[in-house]
Parts: structure tokens; sequence; C-alpha cells
């Protein structure tokens, strides 16, 4: 057996297995503060690959919750060229992924965005759930940590005006999300089609998703085009609920990485209120 370090991410490290099987296995391991974070991740995966959506790793297996360190085995696929069409793909698959639809939003279990708790106790109103389970928790920590201050007017007037900023979102109802889709949680495989991984699924609003591949290095235009020739987007995404939305993921990264994301997050915050 021969292992190779590959990408793990900012708080793990990660291997490339190579056996004398016919296949390879990624091997991800480091400290689990939050108790059984990988199985929130295998949980995961399970639920993108039973989607049938895009291509996603197999899940071999898990640590048990206290094991010291914490670890992941899945299928390690390897990275290729992106096909001509993977752009278009990924676009159409992430469409195939939020065609899942619920009734409530939420998650049978809490997990992580990042290294920090994400909590998905169900409820039935989309406001309520993305004030209650995202943004209040990552203001909170920020406010504790003095990360950000001198803005509970605007975050108050931001609570108060979610209804009527969200109201799109009951038309649609809940959808199975990616969670934590970014451009480093997909890649081409080895035939060049596209591969998620590192989610951090719930039932939520299939805006959510991609609101956050717009922040953070973004996705190319094609994306966008092939996502709405299998879904449009209902009017005000643009306006203003797409900021309501990458509120959550820069909130996390002002958590995470300190004050670089603070002023980016406070002008995504006045222009969400533009509209309040």
């Amino acid at each position: 057996m021969h292992c190779y370090a590959v990408p793990g991410g900012c708080i793990h490290t990660a291997i490339r297995l190579v056996t004398n099987l016919d296949e390879d296995f990624f091997l991800k391991w480091g400290p689990d503060t939050e108790g059984d974070g990988f199985a929130a991740e295998a949980d995961g995966i399970c639920a993108l690959r039973a989607a049938r959506a895009l291509t996603v790793p197999e899940l071999i297996g898990y640590s048990a919750p206290g094991h010291d360190p914490a670890w992941i085995l899945m299928e390690y696929i390897p990275h290729g060229k992106p096909a001509v069409d993977y752009t278009v793909r990924l676009g159409e698959g992430l469409a195939t992924l939020h065609r899942n639809r619920f009734e409530s939003y939420g998650w049978k279990r809490d997990n992580l965005i990042g290294s920090l708790p994400q909590s998905n106790g169900v409820i039935d109103d989309w406001h309520e759930f993305w004030w209650q389970r995202r943004l209040e928790p990552q203001i909170a920590l920020a406010h504790n940590r003095r990360l950000l201050s001198g803005r509970g007017a605007e975050w108050r007037l931001l609570e108060a005006s979610l209804k009527n900023l969200l109201a799109g979102a009951k038309v649609e109802g809940p959808s199975l999300v990616h969670g934590d889709l970014w451009s480093g949680n997909t890649f081409a495989g080895p035939t060049g089609e596209p591969v998620l991984i590192d989610p951090a699924v719930y039932r939520g609003h299939r805006e959510v998703d991609l609101a956050m591949t717009e922040l953070f290095g973004g996705f190319p235009d094609r994306f966008y085009s092939a996502y709405e020739d299998q879904w449009p987007l209902l009017a005000g995404y643009r306006a203003y609920r797409r900021a309501v939305y990458q509120l959550y993921p820069l909130l996390v990264h002002v958590n995470l990485f300190g004050g670089a994301y603070v002023d980016l997050t406070v002008r995504t915050l006045n222009k969400a209120l533009q509209s309040a």
C-alpha cells in the first residue's frame, strides 16, 4: 500500500491510499471538535449520492464518536480535465439536485459549516429558519468574538424584514441543498464530469446554493444559464434575496478567518436592506 498527500481543506489532513485493489481510497482525518463531524459529513455525502444528480464519492466508512483522531474514508475520484460541457452539466445537475423537494426546512441532524456548528432543527417557515438557524447564531458568535459590532439596528431591521424579503421562497418550498457550494467543493473527475464534495446539506431554498456560488471566485456565466434553462429563478433573486443569502457564508468566513471579511459583510448587509 502507498499513500500520497492530497488537499484536505484548511482543517484536516488527507491522503490518497493506493492498494492492490481495483480502486484507490481517500482518507481524511483530524480533530473532531464537535464530536461527530465526520458522521455529519458522511450523512451529507450519502444524501447527495441518493439524489443521483451529480457524481459524488462513495462513502466507505468513518470513525465512531470520540475516536481521536476522527477519520472518514471514501472512494478516491481522480481529478481530470473539465469536459467541454463541464459547466453546463454542473448547472443542470444542480437544478436536478434541487428538484428533490420536501415539506419543511432543516435536516434530520445538525452538521458543520467549515468547522463551525450548523443547526438544522426543523422549522416550517423559511424566513424564521434563515434567521434562527443561520444568521442569528453567526451574528452572535461574531459579536462575542468582537469581530462585528455596532450594527445592532441594521440586523434588527433585517430580521423584521425577512418575511417580506424571502416571500418568494414560500412559493417554491424546500429543496435539498449542498449547503457549502463554492468552487473549491467541485472539480472535474477522470472523464471531465463535475464532482461534488464536502457538503453541509439541509432542506432549504434552492437559491442559497446559487448565492454562495457567486462568492469566493464564482462560477462561469454558462453555469447560471444552464441552471436557469432547467429551472428559472423567480423575480427578486438578484435584486435582494441574493444579498440576504450571501450574508450567511460571509458571516461564517468572518468567524472562521477574522476581520478581512467584515467590510464585505457590512456592504452585503446594506445591499440587502435597500429593499427592506
